[in-house]
């Protein structure tokens, strides 16, 4: 079972807030990842994080396409891949960096008429 805690280098680095604006998809993450000694039923995981069973069984699927996860079924683990994992790590660390330089990205303000419409 998830402590409520992180790694103390982890807080230590932090920037204030950070830990707030993390996404349902990282928070799974990090959670199947800190509990990697451990397979997860999907209700488990939205239990100990208070996420909709739904919603984390959808990201899981996403994660699973992605080789992030392995499942058995019910269970869920996270990739005995760590340089994958790693690598997953690094690009959502570039793509914070981005979005904080330059801002969110937002399809509708990239589309022109040229384009076929995007909902």
């Amino acid at each position: 079972m998830s402590s409520g805690a992180i790694d103390i280098d982890e807080f230590e680095n932090a920037d204030d807030g950070e830990f707030e604006g993390r996404n349902d998809t990282e928070r799974i993450v990090r959670f199947l990842d800190d509990n990697d000694d451990r397979a997860w039923k999907a209700a488990a995981i939205a239990a100990q994080l208070e996420l909709q069973t739904d919603a984390v069984s959808a990201i899981l699927s996403r994660l699973k396409e992605r080789g992030l996860v392995r499942h058995k079924r019910p269970y869920w683990a996270i990739t005995d891949d760590q340089e994958r994992l790693r690598s997953a790590y690094r690009l959502h660390r570039h793509y914070e960096t981005a979005d904080e330089q330059y801002g969110e990205e937002r399809l509708e303000a990239l589309q022109t008429d040229e384009m076929e419409h995007v909902q």
